[in-house]
């Protein structure tokens, strides 16, 4: 076996897994129930998916270009899908549209009594 045939056997298995990931990370988008649980599939998985995939085409392509322009696309996806969630997220939050029944903690909620600032018990969810 050569040294090409086995970078493209580990090229095909990493776009395999990468491909995996990114389909997770569609499911999740259609079968999560609210925003805020979207949001983490928006995410991590689908960064993990398009990393994997950009590392498996670079070993099956092999050229220096490609790999390069690759590499740029991978580091600019991992920059800017987890910010763009985050504002996603708090977006939602702030408009209030996500389902307060399923949250467990909810650090930002503003407390029903001023008093209980210090009183973790005040928080939604707490144990």
């Amino acid at each position: 076996m050569t040294l090409g045939s086995i970078l493209d056997v580990l090229g095909s298995v990493l776009i395999l897994i990468g491909a995996s990931f990114t389909l997770t990370a569609a499911i999740g988008l259609v079968r999560l129930p609210d925003v805020l649980n979207r949001m983490h599939a928006a995410s991590k998985p689908q960064s993990l998916g398009f990393v994997l995939l950009c590392a498996g085409l670079a070993l099956v392509l092999r050229e220096p270009s490609a790999t390069m322009a690759l590499i740029l696309a991978a580091g600019l996806q991992l920059v800017t899908a987890p910010a763009a969630t985050q504002m996603m997220g708090k977006a939602a939050y702030r408009t209030g549209q996500f389902r307060a029944d399923i949250v467990v903690v909810d650090d930002h909620a503003p407390d029903a009594d001023e008093d209980s600032d210090d009183d973790p018990d005040a928080r939604v969810g707490s144990r």
